[in-house]
């Protein structure tokens, strides 16, 4: 089960909505499993290696180097390893976080810094480096890369510190910055990202296969995992972004007089030749496993089993976290009132990536979690509404909570315990309330990081008051 404290959500609040709610994000979660996902497509054959058509002759390569980072790596990890066991010669993988449940023997699990990197991240980063600067023709590399990567595998150029680097991230961050935005500025700055990994790897005359899932809002559905894909970011993948952008976003935000002089300088004195790679050659390959608009997509699903009329609404949603609660709201009123666009009962499902601007101090939260809040204070005193709104990879911003479930019972729930969950919003403390009255979802890690799911069931009893 990926929902660690279920019984927990299902004993207070509206019971019968959050029963359907959190059924449905269950079963999502578990379909999205990159464990499985990679058993099903990586095949070993005696000395052939398969992924759908594409074929590789282990007996011809010398090693075999397992390198990656992302939130979803954990499980990505492990189906390697349990897939091509002592053909392993090394594996170094960065991961947000690691549980008791993440025993590997042939492959290193290092715990990076996400949203900002940290200090085992950077050295996992140098020592990866190290591996590929001692790689050859002969040998062959498999590529771990889920969201998250740019953080996690932080390594700085020369002449730029971690602290350097965990300034302009804060910065970012807090501006309300797009993650596309972040990343042009991070790539720049990286010995690693923006596909400087993959390009080492290509000088070495080694090869590269990566597994990737994908964080990037806007895409069609997976059609083919085994398929080879093109891709664009991340440490492995040619970078679609210039150094051009990245000196634009400064200045967008207005951020040249609060980051550190050492990054201004090298974005604005920089030349065409250290610009991140465009291309990449014949010798790195992309298979994408999944993106944002699957968790739409096994939702969807899952409602349908159950018998539930379902609609994904967007699997484009993105903007301010507490503004998408109140649109999300106003779709569940006019479906409750109106009976359009969906008649009741049903569930509306909306995937994205959401952002949430943060001036001045702050609490603890993350934008599934004030999402989630939001959308409560919309629907406060009404009955039959339910969303759960959760990240994905189980860690919405920088707590150790997935998201939220919240109904029309939340807000009151809180001011019985003296909490005013307006004024916690605003104070962009979502996670205190959302722990205090049982509204917290906890998953740990899920297996995949394909951004935000909500999900939102809709009763027929919908706008109806309850009984005080």
């Amino acid at each position: 089960m990926k929902i660690k404290n279920r019984e927990s959500l299902v004993a207070t609040g509206d019971i019968a909505s959050r029963q359907v709610v959190l059924e449905i994000v269950e079963a999502a979660l578990q379909t999205l499993d990159s464990y499985q996902v990679i058993r099903d497509i990586l095949r070993l054959d005696g000395n052939i290696l398969r992924i759908g058509n594409q074929t590789w002759n282990l007996k011809r390569k010398r090693r075999l180097f397992v390198v990656g980072a992302g939130k979803a790596c954990n499980s990505m990890a492990k189906a390697v390893e349990d897939t091509l066991g002592n053909r392993i010669t090394k594996g170094i993988v960065i991961v947000k976080q690691i549980e008791g449940a993440d025993s590997l023997h042939l492959i290193e699990l290092a715990a990076g810094g996400h949203p900002l990197p940290n200090e085992e991240g950077l050295l996992a980063s140098r020592r990866i480096l190290d591996l590929v600067n001692e790689a050859g023709p002969e040998d062959l590399f498999i590529g771990l890369i889920s969201g998250g990567s740019s953080a996690l595998m932080s390594c700085p150029v020369p002449g730029i510190t971690l602290e350097d680097e965990m300034k302009v991230t804060a910065e970012l961050l807090h501006s309300g910055a797009r993650i596309l935005e972040i990343n042009a500025v991070r790539r720049h700055i990286s010995a690693a990202n923006g596909g400087r990994l993959a390009q080492k790897i290509e000088a070495q005359g080694a090869e590269m296969i990566n597994l990737i899932i994908s964080d990037s809002v806007g895409n069609k559905p997976t059609a083919d995992p085994t398929e080879p894909a093109k891709f664009f970011g991340t440490p492995v993948a040619a970078d679609s972004t210039t150094l051009q952008d990245a000196r634009g976003v400064l200045k967008k935000y207005d951020l040249l007089s609060r980051i550190p002089p050492s990054i201004v300088e090298l974005l604005h004195n920089s030349n065409p030749a250290h610009e991140t790679p465009k291309t990449l050659g014949k010798s790195i390959h992309h298979f994408v496993l999944q993106k944002p608009a699957d968790a739409c997509e096994a939702a969807k699903r899952a409602a349908d089993r159950m018998g539930l009329n379902g609609l994904i609404l967007t699997t484009h949603l993105e903007g301010e976290s507490r503004e998408a609660g109140i649109f999300l709201a106003a779709v569940a009123k006019e479906i409750a009132l109106n009976h359009r666009p969906l008649e009741p009962p049903c569930v509306v499902i909306a995937g994205g990536e959401t952002t949430t601007r943060i001036e001045g101090p702050c609490g603890m939260g993350g934008p599934s979690q004030e999402l989630a809040l939001s959308f409560a204070l919309e629907t406060a005193g009404l009955k039959g509404f339910c969303i759960g709104a959760i990240d994905t990879d189980g860690t919405d911003g920088p707590s150790e909570i997935a998201g939220g479930i919240t109904d029309g019972t939340t807000v009151e729930r809180a001011q019985r315990k003296g909490v005013n969950a307006y004024e916690q919003l605003r104070a962009h403390d979502s996670s205190a309330v959302l722990r205090m009255v049982g509204d917290a979802i906890v998953t740990g890690n899920t297996g995949t990081n394909v951004c935000d799911l909500n999900v939102i069931y809709i009763e027929p009893k919908g706008w109806s008051r309850k009984k005080s």
